[in-house]
């Protein structure tokens, strides 16, 4: 691996390792550009990952101070937590179930497709998925991802068969095992899944793709890639005429650098991301980096979600297999008849013991909790996966009274739900339950939000510089030389599961920095 120095002013300096950080270091560093990656977790692997979920947590969840507001559920049951994100090289592609599935046409223009949706900031994508499709299919293939380049499905497990049977009773048509990032066979050095049923706790076997084990080794093996963990930054500064020079972050030994650089990208997933610019804060940008229009960290999307359990006569063994390699599409459709706009997916999940206590009914005890875990090795289980609406009161701000163990405001997530979050939810509830009634269940069981996995939109793509952070290509619009390379740039979160579109981004965004790099434009 490469060792830049600190003064070396040629560099780009990306904050973050996961699926946008991750993957643009390697796009960069294939093209010949020299990167430092700053990542506040540790290094793993698949022979460190470890199958339980309580010292799995430990070991991979971003588990530094945050607080929470806002009437969201979350706020209430998970106030310390109202989000599961990883801190650790790889960022939440260790932990995330790979379910990999491009956005719709239409969810790219929600502001002109919805109309005014009241109570709602919805604004236009200021790309369109005619032009994200080349990049779609050049992430699909990286990434191995299921039924596309001739890759088959994965196999189907009990808790699949069981919502394929009851979703093709209600005349549900797109039923299958998913798109997924995960090696149905063998490719690209790596192996076929082997259903081990831990796709949360990381891969052991290396099917699922994370830029742990996939983008980062390629990046360094160019010669190209300063990789260094469990450095975490707290600011990014600048010189006289606004451009960003450099990134202060303490090291693995708790002593404070500086890293000088060209570009700054920022990937630190939609919660850190807006809190860093505004810890960035200046003479010159006194409200945070990039914030002349007043919204970094406003409009703050983390899916509509839900999960529904129900219980059968004879076993399931859901926790068997792959976690989410099962979905139905049908309800992605935008129809308004429904009583909402946008549409929602439904995802087999399934949880282990330790967390379906936590997580089954959060606070909840007693006969009827101890039923359905009494039960556990019956059940079969959903997650419900859904647009919900970007408010500009939903958002990430510093508080200011809490401080982390670097000294920082630690980032407050205030988030309340939209009447449309709640309308689609309530479908969705429904729909679940009546696939697996149709199933033959004997009690059906829906579950709150469990902390966010789905962070989007803090940074928003807009058009024009008052309506947003950052233009098509993730560059801010005050700054050129800084990027935002992450799921914050999402003007709209549409139904479907971010990582694919933030890897499109990535390797979309490489191709224009590299072209500005080549003219001296930045």
């Amino acid at each position: 691996m490469a060792k830049f120095y600190y003064s070396d002013d040629s560099v780009v300096v990306i904050i973050g390792s996961g699926a946008g950080g991750g993957t643009l270091a390697n796009e960069l560093c294939q093209k010949g550009i020299k990167v430092v990656v700053l990542e506040a977790g540790a290094m793993q692997s698949s022979a460190t990952f470890i199958n339980d979920e309580w010292k799995s947590f430990s070991q991979l969840a971003w588990l530094d101070k945050r607080t929470t507001s806002g009437t969201w559920r979350v706020a209430k049951d998970f106030a310390g937590l109202p989000a599961w994100i990883c801190k650790t090289v790889g960022g939440t592609t260790t932990h995330w179930a790979g379910a990999s599935l491009r956005l719709q046409s239409h969810e790219f223009r929600a502001r002109t497709v919805y109309g005014e949706v009241k109570g709602a900031n919805l604004l236009d994508w200021p790309i369109t998925l005619a032009e994200l499709e080349p990049y779609y299919d050049k992430a699909e293939y990286k990434m191995g991802v299921t039924r596309t380049n001739g890759i088959p499905g994965l196999p189907g497990n009990n808790n699949f068969k069981v919502m394929y049977a009851g979703a093709h009773k209600l005349g549900y048509k797109e039923v299958h095992t998913g798109n997924m990032a995960i090696n149905s066979q063998p490719r690209d050095g790596r192996s076929r899944c082997l259903q081990l049923g831990f796709c949360f706790q990381g891969c052991k076997s290396g099917a699922k793709w994370s830029t742990l084990y996939t983008e980062i080794p390629k990046a360094e093996a160019t010669g190209n890639l300063d990789l260094r963990p469990e450095s975490h930054v707290t600011r990014i500064e600048h010189n006289a005429a606004g451009k960003v020079n450099g990134v202060v972050y303490f090291d693995k030994a708790g002593k404070e650098q500086r890293q000088k650089a060209r570009i700054v990208c920022v990937a630190g997933n939609s919660i850190e991301t807006p809190r860093l610019l505004l810890l960035s804060a200046s003479t010159m940008y006194k409200d945070g980096l990039a914030n002349s229009s007043g919204q970094v960290g406003r409009n703050y999307m983390r899916h509509m979600t839900g999960s529904v359990y129900a219980a059968f006569k004879d076993p399931v063994h859901m926790y068997r297999g792959t976690t989410m390699a099962g979905i139905v599409r049908d309800e992605a459709r935008h129809d308004t008849r429904r009583g909402f706009v946008g549409g929602y997916e439904l995802e087999t999940l399934s949880l282990g013991i330790p967390f379906m206590a936590a997580f089954l009914n959060p606070g909840g005890w007693g006969e009827d909790f101890s039923w359905w875990m009494d039960r556990y090795t019956n059940l079969a289980g959903m997650w419900l996966v859904g647009e919900d609406m970007p408010r500009e009161t939903n958002r990430v701000t510093l508080n200011t009274d809490v401080k982390d163990q670097w000294g920082s405001p630690v980032p407050n997530v205030h988030f309340d739900d939209h009447e449309n979050d709640i309308a689609m939810r309530n479908h969705a509830f429904t729909q679940g339950e009546l696939i697996y009634q149709a199933a033959g269940a004997i009690r059906t069981f829906r579950t709150p939000p469990y902390p966010s996995t789905h962070n989007m939109g803090t940074s928003r793509m807009s058009a024009r510089a008052s309506d947003g952070v950052v233009n098509k290509w993730g560059q801010t619009h005050d700054i050129d030389n800084l990027f935002v390379s992450d799921g914050s740039q999402f003007t709209t979160g549409g139904a479907e599961n971010p990582t694919l579109t933030i890897v499109t981004l990535a390797i979309r965004q490489a191709d224009y920095i590299a072209q500005q790099m080549t003219m001296r434009a930045i």
